[in-house]
């Protein structure tokens, strides 16, 4: 299943790194925001199946943008991309409305198996 994705993370380098994983296991990237204000200034743009949410970030941080999309999209899903030692914020970020989150660093593996649990568990149907 091919999925449109926006990757909001404030590290060039972690987005990048991500955008070509995603790439190879055939999904799409169709925004790549710096800011959780950006990610929410654009997800009505372009509508993506599955966002990837930096927590630490400048203007507004992954949780308070989780919160927002999911205000006035509650079907979004958000995918949280975390490092280790930020355990309350990542359950900040579930009760916010993420479905899931992925340590960094992250292996291709581990990105495939979340995206697949997430997608199998709250995604649209495919008929």
């Amino acid at each position: 299943m091919s999925l449109n994705i926006m990757i909001v993370d404030d590290s060039m380098l972690i987005a990048k790194k991500l955008s070509a994983m995603l790439t190879e296991l055939g999904h799409n990237i169709v925004h790549i925001c710096g800011t959780g204000k950006k990610a929410l200034e654009n997800y009505e743009k372009y509508l993506p199946d599955l966002i990837t949410m930096d927590i630490t970030m400048p203007e507004m941080d992954g949780i308070e943008a989780t919160k927002n999309i999911k205000t006035s999209h509650p079907e979004a899903l958000i995918v949280i991309i975390t490092s280790h030692g930020q355990e309350q914020m990542v359950i900040d970020a579930i009760n916010a409305g993420a479905k899931g989150y992925i340590l960094k660093p992250f292996k291709k593996e581990k990105l495939e198996e979340t995206i697949n649990m997430i997608m199998t568990k709250y995604g649209k149907s495919s008929c």
